[in-house]
């Protein structure tokens, strides 16, 4: 049978993701990408310590990261991001700024972190003071808090569950549970931090319910990511995806549209 009528496959553009060995969200994050970009997939190597800030300092050595983005080079993405919340916000804004600096020397290509996209995120919203939720230990939550206000972003409220071990286990109920507690000032927004904790369904739920941006560690390290080569992230009913636009594109891949049922809150 000629099959050559079905030409393609089509271009593809590449996004290049390192994450901690001990993700388990892969299937989160290619919810929020188009269908005409792929992502490529690399761990750090294991060690075992359980989820704290020595373990956010050893999955964010510079060394490790250069090995890991020579990995994905290879398969050639257009962009790399570091997904992992704690390991790009131990070391500060510096550190977060060496993090990627590293990664761009290493592959030759941009990169963001999820720390650095959240920030990105903030400044996209006009947002200023937050509702936090984390499921980390109180120790890594207050590095976090640090490295906000080093941003110049206050912390209104917060909620965290005490974790260091099977975030990815936590169900939905408990982040909402957690959410409801964390608001209890004025905030410009709510964020859900660790890209190891589920969040893409409960995202609407909250926004609706808050009346307010709710942001993901994983949604905005894909936001940033696919917004650096001039695609969006598919979301339905996710603030942050609606109220922003691409950066224009280094690829001739146009970006998808949105999808006609997709809305956001109103104030």
């Amino acid at each position: 049978m000629d099959i050559s009528f079905l030409g393609g496959p089509q271009p593809q553009c590449g996004v290049g993701v390192v994450a901690p060995f001990d993700f388990a969200l892969d299937r989160e994050l290619w919810r929020w990408v188009p269908d005409d970009v792929s992502l490529h997939l690399t761990r750090t190597p294991f060690v075992p310590v359980e989820v704290s800030l020595d373990l956010a300092r050893l999955v964010s050595e510079h060394e490790t990261l250069r090995e890991a983005v020579r990995a994905l080079i290879a398969v050639e993405p257009q962009v790399v991001a570091y997904a992992c919340t704690s390991g790009s916000f131990v070391g500060g804004l510096a550190g977060e700024r060496a993090m990627c600096e590293a990664m761009t020397q290493a592959g030759e290509l941009p990169s963001v972190t999820t720390s650095g996209a959240l920030l990105a995120a903030f400044e996209e919203l006009g947002v200023r003071r937050i509702a936090l939720v984390t499921p980390y230990t109180e120790s890594v939550t207050s590095s976090l808090e640090e490295y906000l206000a080093e941003a110049g972003i206050a912390v209104t409220g917060r909620a965290f569950l005490g974790l260091t071990r099977h975030i990815w286990k936590v169900p939905y109920r408990d982040v909402v549970d957690m959410a409801r507690q964390a608001v209890v000032g004025a905030a410009d927004a709510l964020f859900i931090s660790c890209t190891n904790l589920p969040t893409y369904d409960v995202i609407p739920q909250l926004e609706a319910e808050l009346r307010m941006p709710v942001l993901s560690a994983n949604q905005v390290t894909m936001w940033a990511a696919l917004r650096s080569i001039g695609a969006r992230a598919v979301g339905p009913y996710q603030q942050l995806l609606l109220a922003t636009q691409p950066s224009p594109s280094p690829s001739p891949s146009p970006a998808p549209a949105e999808p006609e049922e997709q809305g956001g809150w109103t104030a």
